[in-house]
């Protein structure tokens, strides 16, 4: 039911042209079912397997001459950690000192990125983890419905309607498919192996990215895979508001929206400041600094034809950050916070 209803919103935003309509419209269905009180499930399984193609997807946008431009990346690398630092910061300080939400919960509804990552830590840090969900389920719902429009309006994007970029099925061989098979399924065990986060998302990436810088095979998933796993992860952005009611979560909706316009904003302004600074196009930057989740992002970057080495490696270097510094920062956070209120209260 959850996949006919997302793939039917696909279609129809399709039917109008509208920008990244596989994806946009199956979020924006599902949405609008799940908080309509429908009760949405998605074959977990199922969405393990699409993230993983995206995955092999994202990995074969690199080649041998992206290497030759990695050197040009490293001004944008450190405008990403900046990013992060200065937007979590401010989102940190509007939701503990202006929303009056516990540390914990504050601090890990703050990071641009890192939703899975997010929710378990704060868990274990005795956080909110409903609150954490749904900012982090907002930000991203409005991140991507925003980008796509935006682009359409102010930067000339013209949506393709029925069609998805890629190769046909027929193009691939026999090799190719195995190739990329096993930078799925070998990604995936590798990168559990050594703990990376997201693994089933960054092993495929890393894997198939080296295989293609190494020259090896220059195939690429499907068109129609890649549209199916538009609907799916559309379909999972939904599916993320199953059990609320609207009007018992408006106000924390409101306050996701918030969040992500603003850090849309601070992107933008990064944006034009980096591409002053480094030279690379605005579009590619925006992309790789603004805050949806990185498959979103990436295959937002596909449907615009920008970049998708380039964004892609950025978002992934995005949540590295996030998800091990976080930890770390909390801790320090904490002791900071105790010492300072003994330290007041000692006077």
């Amino acid at each position: 039911m959850s996949l006919g209803l997302g793939a039917a919103g696909g279609a129809l935003f399709a039917y109008f042209r509208m920008p990244l309509p596989w994806m946009v419209g199956a979020a924006f269905a599902t949405t609008v079912a799940a908080l309509s009180g429908v009760n949405l499930k998605l074959v977990w399984p199922l969405q393990l397997v699409m993230v993983a193609v995206l995955g092999v997807m994202l990995g074969s946008a690199f080649s041998p001459e992206t290497l030759k431009d990695a050197f040009r990346w490293l001004g944008s690398f450190a405008g990403v950690i900046s990013y992060v630092v200065a937007v979590g910061g401010c989102t940190l300080f509007y939701l503990y000192r202006k929303k009056g939400y516990d540390l914990p919960t504050a601090f890990f509804s703050s990071a641009p990125g890192g939703f899975s990552d997010m929710v378990i830590l704060g868990a274990e840090m005795g956080a909110d983890v409903r609150i954490i969900s749904l900012i982090h389920s907002a930000r991203i719902f409005f991140v991507v419905l925003t980008i796509p429009f935006a682009f359409r309006f102010f930067l000339g994007y013209e949506p393709s309607g029925f069609g998805v970029p890629g190769p046909s099925i027929a193009s691939l061989t026999a090799s190719d498919i195995a190739i990329l098979t096993l930078c799925a399924v070998a990604g995936f065990w590798v990168a559990k192996l050594m703990r990376l986060p997201a693994p089933i998302f960054t092993g495929p990436i890393l894997l198939s990215a080296a295989i293609h810088l190494g020259g090896l095979t220059d195939a690429r998933p499907p068109a129609v895979l890649i549209a199916v796993a538009q609907v799916v992860l559309g379909t999972s952005i939904g599916c993320r508001f199953t059990g609320y009611k609207l009007k018992n979560i408006l106000r924390t909706m409101a306050t996701g929206a918030v969040v992500a316009m603003a850090m849309l904003a601070a992107a933008l302004v990064f944006a034009l400041v980096l591409e002053r600074l480094t030279g690379l196009p605005f579009q590619a930057l925006f992309l790789a600094l603004s805050p949806g989740g990185m498959p979103e992002m990436s295959l937002i970057s596909l449907a615009m034809n920008v970049d998708i080495a380039f964004v892609s490696s950025h978002h992934l270097g995005r949540i590295f950050v996030v998800v091990t510094v976080a930890p770390l920062t909390f801790h320090f956070l904490t002791k900071f916070l105790a010492v300072a209120k003994k330290s007041r209260a000692g006077k």
